[in-house]
């Protein structure tokens, strides 16, 4: 067989595997969207459920997308910056919940938080109640979406020329106001980029929220534990919120992408 004839069908299959694995992604997705008319969709999204639902989960979501940058940027700046014996197993156990499954992550955060968790104690005398509590909700999504912004945001500030922040200590500026004044600026395409895929996670989460918090309708009760309420009594407005989700999470990737192209990373991965 000739090279010619070999690139050829080198070429054959790797678009048949791309093929069959961009169908078999995508045609769930489009299932989903085009299950119901979209008078069907907007007329089950006017539940009381589901308004509640997708308050709640923006409402979550936004709070725990703010704790997880106030923290997760001065933790990703740290790690980017400094080597220390341990770094790569404290690195280790900030990824950790990448790879729990979401029903372990639930009963972890019970064992550390919850009436009889390692610090239950704590918080019942200060009056803090987190299961059954819209508080567990923000922090069960903090816990599983705070890795995704602090991996995202620990690459971009390494990936920062280093003569750039020199040249802003040799200028007078502390480290402090390097960070500030010209880190997060320089960094602020990847910071975004991870900052929209914590924000997605949050918006999808389910099994720790459901371990954790329970589902509660307007209390602990997220899109995505309403639409597995939903899936049994109501198939038709399980599938709308399943689509407001879907729509939700592909902007959110979208702006992960731009941001990613706007930094200079897309042009790297491409």
């Amino acid at each position: 067989m000739s090279f010619t004839a070999k690139r050829i069908g080198l070429q054959l299959f790797l678009w048949t595997c791309l093929t069959l694995l961009l169908l078999f992604l995508a045609i769930p997705v489009v299932a989903i969207l085009t299950a119901s008319t979209p008078n069907e969709l907007i007329r089950s999204l006017q539940d009381e459920a589901a308004i509640d639902a997708l308050l709640l989960s923006l409402r979550c979501t936004l709070i725990a997308l703010l704790i997880i940058l106030l923290v997760g940027t001065p933790t990703a700046w740290l790690l980017a910056t400094r080597s220390f014996r341990g770094r790569s197993a404290l690195t280790t156990v900030i990824e950790l919940p990448l790879v729990l499954p979401p029903a372990v992550a639930g009963l972890a955060l019970l064992a550390a938080f919850g009436p009889l968790g390692l610090f239950g104690g704590f918080f019942e005398s200060a009056g803090i109640r987190l299961v059954l509590e819209t508080a567990g909700v923000i922090v069960a999504l903090v816990f599983v979406a705070s890795p995704f912004y602090v991996r995202q945001a620990q690459a971009a500030f390494a990936a920062i020329d280093r003569e750039t922040l020199e040249a802003s200590r040799t200028l007078g500026a502390g480290e402090g106001r390097t960070f500030l004044r010209v880190a997060v600026p320089t960094a602020a395409g990847g910071l975004g980029s991870g900052a929209a895929l914590a924000w997605a996670r949050a918006l999808g989460e389910f099994g720790a929220t459901l371990m954790f918090a329970g589902s509660l309708q307007s209390i602990t009760q997220t899109a995505p534990l309403a639409v597995y309420d939903l899936f049994g009594t109501n198939l038709v407005g399980a599938e709308a919120l399943a689509a407001v989700l879907i729509a939700c999470s592909a902007a959110l990737l979208l702006v992960s992408k731009l941001s990613l192209q706007r930094s200079g990373y897309g042009d790297v991965q491409r």
